[in-house]
């Protein structure tokens, strides 16, 4: 590599970074402009992290019903801040930054180099600024970079390869690795990534290789397998292969899904699936604006060898929106993963870009100029587009974000660090979650869940609560903070220490928090 291209590079790789802080500072509650990240989501996630790394094993020890490389990752977060979300923030800034690289990449498929870089940040901005983001820090979230560097193989492969070419072994084990992170963070997201390797399957088909279709469909799933291996590894040294099993398959598909043959017939369930895509839409047009036409202008593009991509892009919709709403459950969240197609819609944006340019440039070609300075005033134009694109885009950010509004608060307002006030009057101190997920009593107060029911789950399942007001009865636990309502035996071994109003998306909140009596 040449000077030159180095310092291309190095450009390039300023750009991305720097477009991803500016999207993080104001879209994510982990960034230091606001106070805290004070979702549930977030802080379970932070404390199961933490509590790995702590020696407790997920799903037996303490529960939460995510994939362990989320917890991996929060527990690494953890190692940088204990107290607060700026290890989050580095990782999602790390995350963030793999995004925006997978949609340069994308983009520069289609586009001329300079133009794709300058566009890679307004995708991701158009996904983070959307409703389905929500706090930051969602597995979604986490899922997303993975997502979009398998969306660009296939993309690549599509264009440049398709029909000529069937995919080669080390794009199908990369893919099959991508899938295996997603399998281990979300397995609900899986659904892209059957898609994508039914539709590379479907190519060596045309081409009548099926002994190549069961290799590569091998391929696949022996990259996929690797990112299980730490973790089967991990689990069988603990003896708890079952619980693994038990907190991340069954809860997931048998109690938080309507998948056990009791939820709606198949025609209700289309109906309810096609209502429900037409409100994801609705409640995230910031980014289907441009999902939609970017979608439809790679299915329209008209040639005959493009029959198999369409039809792929199609199947990557269909099958990861089935995967992620078909068990019933529907929160803002989750659907920030559809936002992985958004890149086309800047594709054909910039399409539209490089044709009004070169109709401008038609008109001035007999315009004559030196190459030095043509060279220095496309640098200069780079340069100021740059920066009026990362201004206009944090403008935006801070005008759209439902995050933003949140930086007003002062932490010392904040109901966390009133109560946590109370707590860290105490010597190591345990503290119980009871009457929702983990409100962040304790990452602020630096507390390790010491039951496995260290909060109360949306899962339904007796367990929990029984469970729960057993510890409360025993007194096993120093701290009980409940929300909205307690149990009455909680008086038998507890008395009152605090109490804290808060209002959160307009909802209102009381927060108590209890001591044990000694």
């Amino acid at each position: 590599m040449n000077q030159k291209e180095k310092r291309n590079h190095y450009i390039e790789a300023g750009y991305l970074l720097l477009s991803a802080f500016a999207i993080l500072f104001v879209a994510s509650r982990s960034s230091l402009l606001y106070p805290c990240n004070d979702w549930n989501d977030a802080n379970s996630y932070f404390s199961v992290g933490k509590g790995l790394f702590h020696g407790k094993v997920p799903y037996r020890d303490i529960f939460d019903q995510k994939g362990m490389y989320l917890y991996f990752f929060y527990g690494l977060a953890y190692l940088l801040s204990h107290t607060t979300f700026a290890g989050v923030f580095v990782l999602e800034l790390v995350l963030a930054a793999a995004d925006l690289l997978s949609i340069y990449r994308i983009l520069s498929l289609y586009l001329k180099k300079d133009l794709a870089l300058l566009l890679s940040p307004l995708p991701l901005a158009a996904a983070f600024v959307s409703n389905s983001f929500y706090y930051g820090g969602s597995a979604e979230e986490i899922c997303l970079p993975f997502l979009l560097a398998g969306f660009y193989l296939i993309l690549r492969y599509f264009k440049e390869e398709y029909p000529e070419k069937v995919m080669d072994s080390k794009t199908l084990l990369f893919g099959g690795l991508l899938a295996g992170m997603v399998a281990n963070i979300k397995f609900t997201v899986l659904g892209f990534f059957f898609a994508w390797m039914m539709c590379i399957a479907i190519a060596f088909l045309v081409k009548k290789d099926l002994k190549g279709a069961v290799k590569a469909c091998g391929i696949f799933l022996l990259g996929m397998f690797v990112p299980f291996v730490p973790w089967i590894l991990y689990f069988a040294l603990q003896h708890a292969l079952y619980d693994w099993y038990w907190g991340y398959v069954y809860i997931n598909v048998f109690a938080y899904s309507n998948l056990n043959g009791e939820g709606p017939g198949l025609s209700e369930r289309v109906y309810i699936l096609a209502k429900l895509l037409y409100w994801v839409i609705r409640k995230n047009l910031c980014y289907f604006a441009f999902v939609i036409p970017g979608v439809l202008w790679y299915l329209l593009q008209g040639k005959k060898k493009r029959i198999l991509p369409a039809v792929s892009m199609i199947c990557l919709c269909f099958f990861l929106f089935l995967g992620i709403y078909v068990g019933g459950s529907e929160l803002p969240y989750y659907a920030l993963p559809l936002s992985v197609f958004t890149p086309l819609g800047f594709v054909f944006l910039g399409k539209v870009l490089e044709w009004i340019y070169g109709l401008c440039k038609g008109q001035r070609k007999n315009a004559q100029m030196s190459a030095q300075p043509k060279k220095n005033m496309r640098h200069g134009a780079f340069l100021i587009c740059g920066a009026a694109i990362l201004v206009i885009m944090e403008v935006l950010l801070c005008n759209l974000s439902m995050n933003f509004p949140f930086h007003k608060v002062k932490r010392e307002d904040h109901f966390l660090y009133k109560l946590a006030a109370v707590v860290e009057q105490e010597e190591a101190p345990t503290l119980l979650n009871i009457g929702c997920l983990d409100a962040g009593l304790y990452t602020v107060c630096d507390i390790v869940p010491t039951c496995q029911w260290f909060q109360t789950q949306t899962v339904i399942m007796d367990t929990v609560l029984s469970e729960q007001e057993r510890y409360i009865r025993e007194g096993q636990i120093q701290f009980v903070l409940a929300r909205d309502s307690y149990p009455d035996v909680i008086f038998e071994r507890y008395e009152l220490a605090a109490e804290e109003d808060w209002t959160e998306n307009g909802q209102d909140f009381t927060y108590y928090l209890f001591r044990r009596k000694d």
